[in-house]
């Protein structure tokens, strides 16, 4: 009796709805490497590339339903599949906690998808105002209710202000631009009395590499040099604060890397050679 007992419970079915929400959830999390894969190689546009992952999500979260269910018939009628509902149920929850996180800034953040560190007289993007692509947003920038947005909600993207010569400054921007592997599109050296420093790059998101525009603009000042930023997205009206927290860590790194070249010491300079000792004469 006892074997019989074993090999009826070794023959329980698997519920379906255990298998179909696995299928579904590994489905869905296919799409969105795939999605992510082809939007950093550039042959994705940021509005198709967004409607497939919300589709990938809504496998996701129909797979975390089936699983839910698979959890109740299994319960009740002793099938199998319990680690097949629950990997669903992971998969699911793992793919849809991002974009709830950016639901919540979407909530908390108005929509902005351009900052600058002056409103009153932004840097103007002029080389990547003629690369940009058709159906991409304005570059120039919103106007004086962005601006308000935009101090009422990130109050601490300010000029960046240096105690270095402007040309010191120009190239501590353009060290961390590079280190930060942007493509910079234009770089103009500043020139006393003449222009204004300029660089003007293209960064990627982390996960899906849209792109976005990027100018920095070097002024002399009275004790040193004035470093004013713009970042903007090229599609989208809302950009989850993703500008704003770009524009503070690049500030902070330039004005680091403008200390260093500030303190840097100077070589000291060649010593006079010595000369020989003459020899008395006999």
């Amino acid at each position: 009796m006892l074997y019989v007992a074993r090999r009826r419970v070794a023959e329980e079915p698997i519920s379906k709805l255990a298998i179909w929400s696995r299928r579904l959830a590994l489905f869905a999390i296919a799409v969105v490497l795939l999605v992510i894969v082809i939007a950093n190689l550039g042959f994705l546009d940021p509005v198709p590339a967004i409607a497939s992952l919300a589709g990938s999500l809504f496998f996701a979260l129909v797979a975390m339903v089936l699983a839910f269910g698979a959890f109740v018939v299994i319960w009740r009628q002793g099938l199998r599949g319990l680690g097949l509902a629950v990997a669903a149920l992971g998969i699911g929850v793992a793919m849809l906690a991002y974009p709830a996180y950016l639901g919540v800034r979407f909530y908390r953040l108005p929509a902005i998808n351009d900052i600058t560190t002056d409103p009153v007289d932004p840097p103007r993007f002029e080389r990547l105002a003629r690369l940009r692509p058709r159906g991409a947003n304005p570059v120039a920038y919103p106007g004086a209710d962005v601006m308000k947005l935009q101090r009422a909600a990130y109050p601490d993207i300010e000029p960046l202000l240096v105690s270095v010569p402007p040309a010191e400054a120009y190239e501590a921007a353009y060290a961390v631009i590079k280190k930060r592997r942007w493509r910079i599109v234009d770089e103009r050296p500043p020139q006393t009395g003449r222009r204004e420093g300029r660089i003007e790059a293209v960064a990627h998101t982390p996960i899906m590499g849209f792109r976005d525009d990027i100018v920095v603009r070097v002024r002399s000042a009275e004790d040193g040099a004035r470093i004013d930023m713009r970042s903007a997205s090229r599609y989208g009206r809302h950009d989850f604060g993703a500008n704003a927290s770009r524009l503070r860590s690049l500030s902070n790194d330039i004005d680091d890397a403008a200390g260093v070249e500030k303190a840097k010491p100077k070589p000291p300079p060649n010593p006079a050679p010595k000369k020989a000792p003459q020899r008395g004469k006999r």
